[in-house]
């Protein structure tokens, strides 16, 4: 196939070639592109840690009792889970919301902080949701701020001139995203994760996330965990060089990664961001009603017909993911750093993400 031809020619590296052949706008040669909705090949299942998670936590996390959940692994990628879409029905629509209305409010930090005045960025949603309902098609209207947006970071937020995290540029992890990240970790074998850390990251069709290793946390024994909702994407996993050549694969709305031991540290990259496969508007995982009985300490709430209205717009174009880790092991602190508080700025907004005019992809966190 013409993507596996790729990797076998001189010049760039492997995963650069296939990082550059799927990310074509033309390249429709999608047969070498795991679908783990339809596993074979190198795909098998993977085994989950069933007892340490129970029926009442992850239905308050808003997923299925883990023992109906599917889990594979990759063959030559050990420590590296892939499931399915968990999510209870509705649930999906909760982290949705949070990403768009509230996790980009201060004190958290997002791209636009660099280019606007504080009192700008105080209030994205309230500024962005009548233009989102009354977006159409055309190219040519005006982007709302939530459409420009592109990360957000909370917890330990990351120095991107140091390339570390800092005791001192820190603001609370959310409990609700907490709450659920333990959940997924203790299920793939991880128990007493600590959700200290996060990326969101907010894609649109002209997207890309370029080639990169998450190595900046201190303790590396502990797992990244990736969530994703909205449109599709194409996810590249290769190995500790770029030599190697990457395995390509789908995410798709509600999916989860967990990338530990030798796959923690293996290079990986998102060329393209696609449709959905259903071919409609939005996957039909995101039109299921939320129940209306939630169990006593659910993290989930409700979302307004008007919230969801503003975020299933937003998706149309869209694919949200969310990226937890844990920074410290227990009982570690960060070494003393001269020479800087711990706040430095991050980068401009298109050198986090790739689109159709950027040149370079630097890396950062899927």
């Amino acid at each position: 196939m013409a993507a596996a031809a790729l990797t076998r020619e001189g010049g760039e590296d492997a995963f650069r070639r296939l990082f550059r052949f799927y990310r074509r706008r033309d390249a429709s040669d999608l047969r070498g592109v795991v679908d783990f909705s339809a596993p074979g090949g190198q795909v098998f299942r993977s085994q989950l840690s069933i007892s340490s998670v129970s029926d009442q936590d992850a239905h308050r996390a808003g997923l299925q009792p883990v023992n109906q959940w599917k889990a594979y692994g990759l063959r030559g990628y050990p420590g590296f889970i892939f499931i399915p879409n968990p999510f209870l029905p509705g649930c999906q629509r909760h982290w949705v919301k949070q990403c768009l209305k509230l996790y980009p409010e201060k004190p958290n930090v997002c791209n636009l902080d660099l280019h606007m005045a504080p009192e700008k960025t105080t209030d994205l949603w309230g500024q962005s949701k009548e233009q989102l309902k009354r977006k159409g098609s055309s190219k040519r209207e005006s982007r709302s701020l939530l459409e420009k947006l592109r990360w957000v970071t909370l917890g330990y937020h990351y120095n991107w001139d140091t390339k570390k995290y800092s005791a001192n540029h820190h603001t609370p992890f959310p409990s609700d995203l907490a709450f659920l990240s333990e959940q997924v970790a203790a299920a793939c074998g991880f128990p007493g994760f600590q959700a200290q850390a996060g990326i969101l990251n907010y894609y649109h069709f002209d997207s890309s996330l370029g080639i990169h290793v998450d190595e900046s946390e201190l303790d590396h024994s502990r797992p990244l965990l990736s969530f994703s909702f909205g449109q599709s994407s194409i996810f590249l996993l290769g190995g500790r060089k770029r030599e190697e050549a990457p395995t390509a694969m789908f995410m798709h709305s509600g999916d989860i990664m967990v990338m530990s031991g030798f796959s923690r540290l293996l290079y990986h990259a998102v060329p393209r961001v696609l449709p959905n496969p259903e071919g409609t508007a939005l996957p039909s995982c995101l039109d299921q009603p939320l129940s209306s009985g939630l169990p006593v300490g659910s993290v989930i709430e409700h979302s307004s017909d008007e919230d969801w209205q503003v975020c299933a717009k937003y998706l149309q174009s869209s694919r949200i993911n969310m990226t937890i880790r844990q920074v410290l092991a227990e009982g570690q602190k960060f070494p003393e750093e001269s020479g800087t508080n711990g706040e430095g700025q991050a980068p401009s907004e298109d050198s986090y993400h790739g689109n159709s005019k950027a040149k370079r992809h630097k890396p950062n966190t899927v």
